[in-house]
C-alpha cells in the first residue's frame, strides 16, 4: 500500500521514488563468506619499478650432517706426531720455575749437588790431564743458583746450549713444571724416525756428519787423558775439537731433522742423550762422542734412573 506522502506527490517528479519497496532477500551463508573474504583481502599493489629483486635464500644444511671437529694442535715449541701427541722441537734448556732465570747447562740442576761438584772440580782439575787442560777454568755457576733452592723447568728453544748433567727424576720434574712429561720409548722412537719411518732422521743408511754423533774426539779424553773418567766435570761440554765445539747448540745440525707434517724435530740422534719414561733408567739417541751408528734405535740401559753425567739431557712430550 502506498503511503500518504506518495499519494500526495503522485504525478510529480517524486513519483518514481514512491514505488513500493520490495524487502531485500537475506544473503546466503556462502555469499556472506565470499564477501568477507573479498573485504579482508588487500588489493594487489601496483608493481613498482624501484622494488628490490627477490633474494635467494641459501640452501639449508641437512639436519643430520655432522661437522668434523678440528684436530688439536701442539704448543708452538712442539711438533705434532701421528696426530696423537706432541714432542719438543729442541732438546731442553732449563730455567728456574719461579723466576724464569736461566740455569747453567754445565751443572746438575740442584743447588746442593752443583755446589759439591763445583768445589770438587776446582781442586781435581789441577791434578788431572795435560797442562793445558789443568789451566782451563770451570764455567761459572750463577750466584743466585748457588744461594737458593729452585726447581727446573724445561724450555724448547733454538740456538741454546742443551742441558746436560740431568738425572731421570730431575728430567721428569723439569718436564712436569713445563706442563709436559717424559716421552715413552715408543713415542720417542716414532718421533725420531719421522713420517717416512726411517732408521735415521735423514734416511735409512748412516752418514757421518749428518747428526752430531761419533765425533772425532772425546771431551774426557782431551781433559783427563782418559775418556772413561771424570764425567761430572762441568767443563766437558765446553770442550772443542780443533776450533769447533763438540756439543752444538739446539737446531744447529740442520740435516739431523725428523720430519712431521711439514715441520721438524731437531737432534733426536746425537748432540746429547735424552731420558725417557722408564723408572729402571733408559736414555736414548746417543750423544756427540758416542761411537754409535744405530740412529733412532740407540739407547743406554746401563745406569739407574738417578744417574747423571755431562751427556744426559731430555726433551719432553705432551698429550694432545
Amino acid at each position: 500500500m502506498k503511503s500518504l506522502a506518495c499519494m500526495i506527490l503522485a504525478g510529480v517528479v517524486f513519483l518514481t521514488a514512491c514505488e513500493d519497496k520490495k524487502p531485500e532477500a537475506a544473503p546466503t551463508p556462502a555469499a556472506s563468506a565470499a564477501a568477507s573474504a573479498s573485504a579482508a583481502a588487500p588489493e594487489p599493489a601496483a608493481a613498482s619499478a624501484s622494488a628490490p629483486a627477490p633474494v635467494a635464500l641459501p640452501e639449508q644444511p641437512d639436519d643430520f650432517a655432522l661437522v668434523e671437529p678440528a684436530t688439536p694442535t701442539c704448543p708452538p715449541e712442539m711438533v705434532r706426531v701421528k696426530k696423537s701427541y706432541c714432542v719438543d722441537r729442541y732438546e731442553a734448556s732449563l730455567i728456574d720455575t719461579e723466576t724464569g732465570q736461566d740455569l747453567s747447562p754445565y751443572y746438575v740442576p740442584s743447588r746442593k749437588q752443583a755446589l759439591s761438584i763445583q768445589k770438587r772440580w776446582e781442586q781435581e782439575r789441577l791434578a788431572v790431564g795435560p797442562t793445558e787442560a789443568r789451566e782451563m777454568a770451570l764455567p761459572p755457576l750463577p750466584p743466585w743458583q748457588a744461594q737458593r733452592n729452585f726447581e727446573p723447568k724445561a724450555m724448547s728453544k733454538k740456538s741454546r746450549i742443551p742441558q746436560g748433567y740431568l738425572t731421570g727424576p730431575l728430567a721428569a720434574l723439569a718436564c712436569k713444571n713445563a706442563g709436559k712429561r717424559l716421552c715413552s720409548l715408543s713415542e720417542w722412537q716414532t718421533a725420531c724416525r719421522g713420517e717416512d719411518d726411517r732408521n735415521f732422521p735423514y734416511g735409512d743408511t748412516y752418514e757421518q756428519g749428518k747428526c752430531n754423533i761419533f765425533r772425532e774426539a772425546h771431551p774426557a779424553g782431551l781433559l783427563h787423558g782418559n775418556p772413561s773418567i771424570g764425567h761430572s766435570d762441568p767443563r766437558l761440554n765446553t770442550v772443542k775439537a780443533g776450533d769447533k765445539p763438540l756439543l752444538r747448540r739446539t737446531g744447529e745440525t740442520r740435516a739431523c731433522t725428523s720430519r712431521w707434517e711439514g715441520d721438524g724435530i731437531a737432534d733426536m740422534v746425537g748432540n746429547i742423550d735424552e731420558w725417557i719414561d722408564d723408572p729402571e733408567g733408559t736414555f736414548v739417541g746417543g750423544f756427540y762422542a758416542r761411537s754409535k751408528k744405530d740412529g733412532c734405535a740407540s739407547m743406554v740401559r746401563a745406569h739407574p734412573f738417578d744417574y747423571f753425567d755431562y751427556s744426559t739431557g731430555v726433551r719432553c712430550c705432551k698429550d694432545l
